[in-house]
């Protein structure tokens, strides 16, 4: 038999015959232990010690399962007994959880009061539960201290930018780190301000003015989940405490017209726009002088922000909302546009050419006729924009079905106004996208009205004859000027030469003039003192 084959045969009985002879002699009480052999043993104590690792492991898992399931015991307890506790002990433990939850943790420190964390976390989420499906568990004593659990843990002085030169289109934004627990009070006011039991004339003595004015200026938090809360509550509020209306008008005023026109940085814009744009639909015909004020000296304004993109949505949803509650407002509005009509940034041009189709598609016809002539002078500009997305933006008006009814209608107003533009750029424009586009366009108004089509391609053509020839003229003229200005220079530089020449020969008499003639020696002294006085 081979070493090999030998070896094989071991391994097998060591393998199967073993154990079993280790289970029989355990059976028997211990009988044949001195019988095993050293690997016997070895092999028994290897399984031993795997066996304790797993008991080991399995006891420490218990434990820890035993842990977990004694704190999901010992929370149901908790909860049974608010659930279970009679009407006054319900109203005592609402308001203790209340008080116990004013206790406010530091969430820069991960790993601090954890314990304290987690309690205040079940506290919370027992008080939202309660308030979303207890009837009856809002009472008078209660409204204090709740408005004041909320005020402790929303109120708070909001840090400053890490990056001061934040850019929320691009940038992160820095979120709040006790949002764990900040979450479960907001939810807490919105189930409080939406709960059945809710008494506005009881709320109203403790949601006053300086709260609201607080809750606005958490609007500039730059956790975006923050700012939808508020956004949420805010709305709630305002539908449900009457008396606050004005004055939350007001103060939304106040902080445009600040972001406007002082700091250019405020970080709710766009929730509060979404806000007033609710407002505005459930405003009374017909409207306010204030709410007309508000649209001219605040909305319109407000388009002139470097950061329009990030909320020139909601922007433009309040200002239609104004046009389809008082149609005599479109006026204002167009005009003020083009007054405020972007020179520089093509980005913001197309979001102004995008709002004016938003209006031009619930504008009253009469309305159109008032404005039309100074719209489509700047449409007119546009499409001869060289940037071709400007171009291009401005020709999709022509797309619109109603718009292209009332360009129809005042076929023989907009025509002459945007035909030369049209014809000029066709020729000239570098992408054939725009062209292509123009030619789309002209196609259209030659079908609208021909004839007159026809008259201002004519007369295009004359004006374009004339403006030719008053460039020759204009190039004649220059070259003229330029030949006259040759020849005066010429004429200039040789009387200089000549007045040069003069003036040289002049110097050179006056110094042969100016030579002294060598003296003559004489015997006599009265000779010389004759000469002298001669001389």
């Amino acid at each position: 038999m081979s070493p090999l084959l030998c070896q094989t045969l071991l391994l097998h009985t060591l393998y199967y015959v073993c154990p079993l002879l280790t289970s029989c002699t355990e059976r028997h009480g211990g009988q044949g232990r001195g019988d095993r052999t050293g690997q016997d043993r070895r092999v028994e104590a290897g399984g031993r010690r795997k066996k304790d690792k797993k008991q080991k492991s399995a006891e420490k898992g218990g434990e820890e399962a035993g842990e977990c399931r004694e704190r999901r015991r010992s929370r149901r307890v908790q909860k049974k007994k608010q659930e279970d506790a009679p009407v006054a002990e319900l109203h005592d433990l609402f308001c203790k959880k209340l008080q116990q939850c004013c206790v406010l943790f530091d969430f820069l420190d991960c790993v601090a009061d954890l314990k304290g964390k987690e309690i205040k976390r079940a506290a919370l989420n027992e008080l939202v539960e309660s308030v979303a499906t207890s009837r009856g568990v809002l009472i008078e004593p209660l409204y204090p201290e709740a408005i004041k659990m909320i005020s402790v843990n929303i109120f708070r002085t909001l840090p400053p930018s890490e990056n001061p030169e934040f850019d929320p289109e691009e940038d992160e934004p820095t979120l709040e780190a006790s949002w764990p627990h900040l979450q479960l009070v907001y939810e807490f006011f919105l189930r409080f301000l939406e709960s059945p039991d809710f008494q506005p004339s009881m709320a109203k003595r403790y949601v006053d003015q300086k709260f609201v004015l607080q809750l606005l200026e958490l609007f500039d938090s730059e956790d975006p989940r923050e700012r939808e809360y508020l956004k949420t509550i805010l709305h709630r509020v305002y539908g449900k405490l009457l008396g606050l209306r004005a004055y939350i008008r007001k103060q939304i005023n106040n902080i445009f017209l600040r972001f406007i026109y002082e700091t250019e940085h405020f970080n709710g814009v766009a929730e509060l726009l979404e806000i007033l744009g609710s407002i505005i639909n459930g405003f009374a015909l017909p409207l306010k002088a204030e709410h007309k004020q508000f649209l001219v000296r605040v909305l319109i304004p407000l388009h002139t922000a470097k950061s329009l993109s990030i909320f020139h949505a909601q922007l433009a949803y309040c200002v239609v909302q104004f046009m389809e509650k008082d149609a005599t407002v479109t006026e204002y509005i167009i005009r003020g546009l083009l007054k405020y009509w972007p020179k520089t940034c093509t980005q913001k041009e197309v979001m102004f050419l995008g709002e004016i189709e938003e209006i031009l598609d619930v504008i009253e016809p009469s309305q159109f006729v008032r404005v039309q002539e100074p719209l489509f002078r700047q449409i007119a500009a546009c499409i001869s924009s060289p940037h071709f997305q400007v171009a291009e933006r401005a020709l999709y008006f022509w797309n619109n079905e109603y718009i292209l009814s009332l360009i129809e209608e005042n076929c023989q107003v907009i025509l002459p106004l945007v035909f030369a533009t049209l014809y000029r750029v066709s020729k000239e424009h570098w992408n054939q996208t725009i062209v292509s586009l123009i030619y789309n366009v002209l196609k259209t108004f030659m079908e609208m009205n021909s004839k007159l089509f026809d008259d201002l391609t004519a007369s295009y053509k004359v004006e374009k004859q004339k403006e030719l020839k008053r460039e020759r003229e204009r190039t004649e003229l220059w070259r003229g000027l330029e030949e006259y200005q040759e020849r005066r220079l010429q004429m200039l530089t040789e009387a200089a030469r000549n007045q040069r020449n003069l003036q040289e020969r002049a110097d050179r008499g006056d110094l042969q003039q100016g030579h002294p003639e060598p003296p003559q020696h004489k015997p006599s002294g009265g000779s010389n003192a004759a000469g002298e006085s001669a001389t």
